[in-house]
């Protein structure tokens, strides 16, 4: 859009609107012209038609931009996992398109690309998730006016579902903990019980037991620093949990006891409850730990910590306890993403109840 404006005789001021900055700010272009009204009118509709720069912009100017503007708002793992998959992006293709040009036909391109290169569906979703995002930025800063891969589908591989670790097989990984560290089972015990992830149970202080409530509100961060082939000692933050939300979970009686036990042994050298000192654990170690006990239990490679987290929810749920109470010991602002995720429990929770409605119509319980 342009507008002309006749400064004095034979002299047009033309002035257009060519988008807006990397910080949402309108920008415009302005002509002196001098000669008729008509010759005015040709130079506004040439500056209405010119790309602007914003236009201009490639994808991989618009994923160094998102970066930049949202990495002070990101937290530390936040920070890398995004810069990371802003990196994964800009190695195809479709960065050097245009973000104007960019299609939903260019997106779904760039997807196959990524299948045939047998890239995991774990990292196609992430590296999906932050072009969206990026667009999204695009959007409010006027450059584009359709987020191209919201609109896009981003398919799926058929999978087999990933299953769950067997009551029995989480009892011999805790009971293979507690041969080499009382600490390490304690962690494992707690990976079970709560869902609480990795980094949670590392910022887990004893104060944060409260008789049998447990409080949940801060997880421990790994900045690392130099460069590859160069690294430096990884420095620990203490943040807030993944969703920000305090959540408060109940313990049975037998972690209750474990972790007095454990506060009794180790409570005087330090306020964490996975540590002694006052450093507290790198999460890592816990992974460590998982895959020590993993071995000594005999238990299939393929389950991982974070598996104690899936083992907790799916029985949850497959016993019958509802959504939201779930999604709360989980930590998840929204009960629909425990719905997504874990919607294979459901199936054990509906023979559940199937049974239940067929004892009471055959044998008259209630």
């Amino acid at each position: 859009m342009a507008t002309i404006r006749e400064r004095r005789p034979g002299v047009w001021e033309v002035r257009a609107f060519t988008g807006r900055d990397e910080r949402g700010r309108p920008t415009q272009v302005s002509r002196t012209i001098h000669g008729t009204k008509r010759d005015a009118q040709r130079v506004a509709a040439e500056l209405t038609l010119r790309p602007s720069s914003a236009a201009r912009r490639t994808v991989a100017d618009l994923l160094d931009l998102w970066v930049e503007h949202n990495e002070a708002t990101w937290a530390p793992a936040s920070r890398r996992d995004q810069a990371s998959r802003a990196a994964l992006v800009k190695a195809d293709p479709i960065s050097a398109i245009a973000v104007a040009r960019l299609s939903v036909a260019d997106v779904d391109r760039w997807h196959a690309r990524l299948r045939r290169a047998r890239a995991g569906e774990g990292s196609i979703r992430n590296q999906h998730q932050a072009l969206r995002a990026a667009l999204t930025q695009a959007m409010r800063w006027g450059w584009v006016t359709t987020n191209v891969a919201t609109v896009a589908r981003l398919g799926k591989r058929k999978t087999a579902p990933r299953g769950s670790l067997s009551p029995e097989e989480v009892r011999r990984v805790v009971e293979a903990a507690a041969t080499f560290d009382p600490l390490a089972a304690l962690a494992l015990r707690l990976a079970a019980v709560t869902g609480a992830r990795r980094s949670e149970l590392a910022a887990l202080r004893w104060d944060d037991l409260d008789v049998d409530h447990l409080t949940i509100d801060s997880s421990l961060a790994i900045i690392r620093h130099g460069r590859r082939g160069d690294p430096q000692k990884p420095t620990l933050q203490d943040d807030a949990t993944k969703t920000a939300i305090r959540r408060t979970v109940t313990l049975d009686r037998g972690t209750v006891e474990a972790i007095e036990a454990r506060r009794a042994q180790f409570g005087a050298y330090g306020p964490w409850m996975l540590a002694v000192g006052e450093r507290p654990v790198n999460p890592e170690r816990i992974t460590a730990w998982w895959r020590r006990a993993a071995r000594a239990a005999g238990l299939d490679e393929r389950w991982r910590l974070h598996d104690l987290r899936h083992w907790s929810a799916t029985l949850a749920i497959g016993h019958g306890h509802d959504i939201r109470t779930v999604a709360n010991r989980l930590g998840h602002a929204n009960p629909a993403m425990t719905l997504r995720v874990y919607a294979h429990a459901l199936e054990a929770a509906d023979q559940a109840v199937a049974e239940t409605l067929g004892a009471v119509l055959d044998e008259g319980d209630v």
